[in-house]
């Protein structure tokens, strides 16, 4: 019986993986993931079962609060494509542009200026992107 549900597992892992793209991505899927699963099918099945499906999935935070965390890091790691991809989460859980803007702030004094500058850019191309109604403007 054990290894029947090991066997289970991927499955419900890419199933959980999914869910979560569904939430960050409002019903769509992911750009990036499906051009990935094109070229390089195994890192988009390890993507979505692994990072999404196992760690995105975890019950320890929200949603929310998981993509101001990923926001952070992505621009504290100088990751401007990645940011872009996960403030666009963020603003589509209801995150502010405010908000989003605060981290940049706090990413001077953990990373310095120019990954803050760096990510500012980015949000600001994201932001001009958006249609109207789709973000929260304060």
């Amino acid at each position: 019986m054990a290894a029947s549900a090991a066997a289970q597992a991927p499955g419900d892992r890419l199933e959980r993986g999914d869910a979560v793209i569904q939430n960050l991505n409002k019903g769509q899927a992911q750009p990036a993931l499906e051009r990935m699963r094109q070229e390089f099918p195994f890192l988009a099945t390890a993507t979505q079962s692994y990072a999404l499906g196992e760690v995105w999935s975890r019950p320890g935070l929200d949603s929310r609060t998981r993509q101001l965390a990923a926001v952070a890091a992505l621009a504290a790691t100088g990751d401007m494509a990645f940011l872009k991809i996960h403030a666009g989460y963020a603003l589509n859980l209801g995150v502010s542009e405010d908000e989003l803007k605060e981290i940049v702030y706090t990413v001077t004094v953990l990373a310095g200026f120019p990954r803050a500058i760096a990510a500012s850019q980015t949000l600001s191309a994201l932001f001009a992107e958006r249609p109207a109604g789709l973000e929260s403007r304060q």
